[in-house]
């Protein structure tokens, strides 16, 4: 192919963790579409590239990533400036800058003085579909769902707890998951454990508390496909407020999600009663704290167990908040 003859490059940078990618998925829909016959890169961290490109939205990955939520370099582009480049990743002047760096011929971004004004307060999906829309990219919130993904699951049916999350203001006590899990255990509800790389000695005490043999713990981090295939076929997946909890909502799956130093208004799951967001009204915390959130903590192991219960059963959960379900307006 000459480089006449090659197509206009749309390059994206949203180069964070699995959460957010998914969160993102309904704008990266939504630049693919508004931008047909451009091939399409995504800037993020490799691990990611299959799910990325299994959303249908992405032709290639940038490998590119940066500790914490850093704003990586994109020096390593190859080729020529892309035709568009769109900042996803952030508000500041970083990412814009890793963007501009690149001499797009066009370059949309929060941090460009004809950038629309960055919305704190509106839910994740919401401000970067408001965003593209400001642009004249029409976007759907809700367009957020994955294709059933090719690998067998290794647990089809099973309950899903995942008890690790990133931060510590995020995971809620092992001893409460623990009594969760005996409780779904009692109702004739087949359990399996996961988590995420370094939480190994976390989900066998877990585990080990709830009962629960080897064979139903799966340690040492799945790769994403195996860990997309184990969500998809779940009856539930329970978790704090991480990236598992977003890949149920990718795929349908019944979910009940621990919320503490977040409001699920910002990052839970889209309205239906599918999926449970379990949160105590208060200040907003440091999701990225040492400690269990103070709002997590008053999320008690009763109400978690009946939360499971009842998606279990499948219920519509009947409540005066949309989308969020019956504990979560228990303070």
């Amino acid at each position: 192919m000459t480089p006449d003859s090659r197509p206009p490059t749309v390059l994206v940078l949203r180069a964070l963790g699995l959460g957010d990618l998914l969160a993102g998925v309904p704008a990266l829909r939504a630049v693919r579409r508004g931008f047909p016959g451009h091939r399409v890169v995504l800037a993020l961290p490799p691990a990611l590239t299959g799910i990325a490109l299994s959303t249908g939205a992405v032709d290639e990955v940038l490998p590119a990533e940066a500790p914490g939520r850093a704003v990586p370099s994109l020096a390593h582009w190859p080729g020529p400036p892309p035709d568009m480049a769109i900042d996803l990743h952030g508000n500041g002047p970083e990412s814009r800058d890793a963007l501009a760096a690149l001499n797009p011929r066009r370059l949309l971004a929060h941090a460009l003085p004809d950038g629309p004004p960055w919305q704190p307060h509106v839910h994740e999906r919401d401000r970067w579909c408001a965003f593209l829309r400001a642009h004249g990219i029409p976007a759907d919130p809700l367009d957020l769902r994955l294709p059933a993904p090719s690998t067998p699951s290794p647990a089809p049916g099973a309950v899903v707890v995942h008890p690790g999350a990133a931060s510590g203001s995020r995971r809620w006590p092992g001893e409460r998951f623990a009594a969760v899990v005996r409780c779904l255990r009692a109702a004739g509800h087949r359990v399996v454990l996961t988590g995420g790389p370094g939480e190994d000695a976390l989900v066998r005490s877990v585990a080990e508390r709830g009962g629960r043999p080897a064979s139903d713990v799966i340690s040492g981090g799945l790769p994403l496909d195996e860990l997309s295939a184990l969500v998809a076929g779940a009856s539930l997946v329970l978790s704090g407020d991480t990236g598992i909890a977003h890949l149920a909502v990718a795929h349908g799956t019944r979910s009940v999600t621990l919320f503490g130093p977040v409001s699920p208004r910002l990052w839970g799951p889209p309205p239906g009663h599918r999926h449970l967001a379990l949160w105590k009204p208060g200040p907003p915390g440091d999701p990225h704290g040492r400690n269990p959130d103070a709002r997590l903590l008053r999320v008690h192991t009763g109400e978690v167990a009946a939360a499971c219960l009842l998606q279990l059963r499948g219920r519509r959960a009947r409540t005066g908040v949309p989308g969020w379900g019956v504990a979560a307006r228990v303070h």
